[in-house]
């Protein structure tokens, strides 16, 4: 089993849950994670717009815990498991990079959020990183 890919399969899953934790605890939750007033507002007046939008990011990141636990050896292998992998760790990366460019403009959300959504997301692109290189050959 590939550790860094387990860390990185429960690292996407906590997110997950925290997301969805924001669906069920409403506009306070939003708001403590930088996600934006208007999220929250939507959230506090029982508009689906934030809960369609939070819950396609929970399953966006669960598709992606299950590939990680996948490609550890966790679970079943899925199918476009190289493609899948790379992709995931490119968009964490991504997402980690140019999310510290927003920190001076940062529009609809915090400064703070911007730092420390895409440190986040830059770690988690790097623990994907390191278990892809591990795993590679045998993907």
């Amino acid at each position: 089993m590939n550790i860094f890919l387990l860390i990185a399969g429960a690292l996407s899953a906590i997110a997950a849950l925290l997301h969805i934790g924001c669906i069920y605890f409403g506009g306070s939750w939003y708001r403590f994670f930088g996600a934006g007033e208007q999220m929250a507002i939507w959230a506090e007046q029982g508009n689906s717009k934030a809960t369609l939008i939070t819950s396609g990011i929970v399953t966006v990141l669960s598709i992606w815990s299950l590939y990680a636990f996948s490609a550890a050896g966790l679970i079943t292998r899925l199918p476009l498991m190289k493609t899948a992998l790379v992709l995931i760790t490119t968009i964490y990366l991504l997402r980690g990079i140019g999310g510290l460019f927003l920190i001076r403009n940062p529009m609809q959300n915090s400064p703070e959020f911007w730092l420390w959504s895409s440190l986040i997301c830059l770690g988690f692109g790097l623990v994907h990183l390191m278990g892809l290189k591990q795993q590679w050959s045998s993907l």
